[in-house]
């Protein structure tokens, strides 16, 4: 098992360093600066530097992604967790490096691309695939709602996440659907992001203080 896990991390990391071939294809046409962040509109707010938006930032995706696996292969009680949510920790950086890195290059060569619609989608889908799995997890330190109260009591955990599993369905719904409408989708993430956060934490605090 350990040498499966050693062979994901090994390539998982270098996908996250695939946009690196495309940044060198197109280096030379590249402008001086890059957008490296966009606003709620859409819009590039903020620019990075070609060397650092082409090869800095794959080389940072594989950084953060050998991190998470460290983290998620050192957890004592890994064996608990739900194997998808492990599994989609493991892959969401660098699926991440190469959709969002590409997605920077070309629209630094002018292209239009609507990035107020790609994020959210994705984020969407993704807290939907969380959400169904939120349930099957077990206590564990790496995966799921960790506070002190559902850490502390197995009824407490099985019963915040299964609460937070319709949350977060619900609100990746939510969020998929308002890709495709004409809202802010930065406050509707942040409003989508407390729900699914602060409901699941207050309950568990609730079951708490009843015993449990």
């Amino acid at each position: 098992m350990k040498r499966k896990v050693d062979k994901l991390m090994l390539i998982s990391t270098i996908v996250c360093l695939l946009p690196i071939i495309l940044s060198l294809i197109l280096y030379d046409k590249l402008p001086d600066e890059l957008p490296i962040h966009w606003d709620i509109h859409g819009n590039p707010d903020g620019y990075g530097s070609k060397a650092f938006a082409a090869i800095g930032l794959p080389f940072m995706m594989a950084g953060l992604n050998l991190i998470t696996h460290f983290a998620l292969n050192s957890d004592p009680k890994r064996a608990n967790s739900s194997k998808v949510l492990q599994l989609i920790g493991k892959l969401t950086i660098p699926f991440m490096s190469v959709t969002l890195l590409p997605i920077t290059l070309f629209a630094g060569l002018g292209y239009s691309i609507s990035i107020e619609k790609v994020v959210p989608a994705f984020v969407g889908i993704l807290f939907i695939v969380i959400g169904n799995y939120l349930p099957k997890s077990k206590q564990n330190y790496t995966v799921g709602i960790r506070i002190p109260w559902t850490l502390n009591n197995e009824s407490n955990w099985n019963k915040t996440h299964r609460l937070a599993g319709y949350l977060w369905i619900t609100g990746g719904l939510l969020m998929f659907i308002n890709s495709f409408l004409k809202l802010y989708w930065m406050p509707v993430f942040f409003i989508i992001m407390i729900v699914i956060v602060v409901i699941p934490a207050i309950y568990s605090y609730m079951l708490y203080k009843n015993g449990m």
